[in-house]
């Protein structure tokens, strides 16, 4: 094999490697257990974004922002405390830098001036991410993060048209979704890496058991 041949052979097996980690980071991956993973931002979602109500912590899940905050912040949900409201700032229109801004672009198929859950002209992908989540809400959702001009008002992001902006902490009670930082995936082993743990403990006591004293 010519030097020549190894390597167009080995740039061609690099760009294939380059498409599959595209591939992957493009696309939500449903954990299980109500958590939705973005290998983009490397975040977990919960898959209902109106679990303030589902968990009957509020009666419709709408709230105000203080309330939301210290719901998301004090929320244990999968074994895991570090709950959190998403973050901003992203204030331009089809801005994709907050958490809820990038989700709504990239991954659901949003566009400016339209619904979360309008999706004409969507891609197979998209309408795929959008069918993971559950209870998800044509209306406004609180951002963690305080509008900084003004210390008294929170970032909004707008479901209903992408918009993202500022609002007082108490001019109205709007929806929350939470998410936490990593993958729960790398957290938590999966059932089967346990089975194959103990498996392998157990061959080994055999080994032992029968090894000659």
């Amino acid at each position: 094999m010519t030097s020549k041949t190894s390597k167009a052979k080995w740039v061609a097996a690099v760009a294939a490697v380059v498409m599959v980690g595209s591939a992957q980071a493009v696309s939500l991956i449903d954990r299980g257990g109500g958590m939705i993973y973005d290998p983009d931002r490397d975040i977990t979602w919960l898959q209902d974004w109106n679990y303030a109500q589902t968990s009957g912590f509020d009666a419709d899940g709408r709230m105000f922002w203080p309330t939301a905050n210290d719901w998301a912040n004090n929320l244990v949900y999968g074994g895991f405390s570090d709950w959190r409201l998403p973050t901003a700032p992203c204030v331009d229109e089809q801005c994709t830098v907050s958490e809820l801004g990038h989700i709504f672009y990239e991954h659901l198929g949003g566009n400016v001036f339209e619904s979360v859950l309008d999706q004409t002209g969507d891609t197979q992908e998209e309408m795929d991410n959008l069918a993971l989540f559950t209870n998800v809400q044509s209306f406004e959702y609180w951002t963690g993060t305080v509008y900084a001009p003004d210390p008294s008002l929170a970032w909004l992001f707008n479901a209903v048209d992408g918009r993202q902006f500022g609002l007082s902490f108490l001019d109205g009670e709007f929806f929350a979704v939470a998410v936490r930082p990593g993958d729960v995936a790398a957290v938590v082993p999966e059932v089967q890496t346990y089975a194959m743990l103990l498996a392998g403990l157990g061959a080994l006591a055999l080994v032992v058991r029968r090894r000659p004293v």
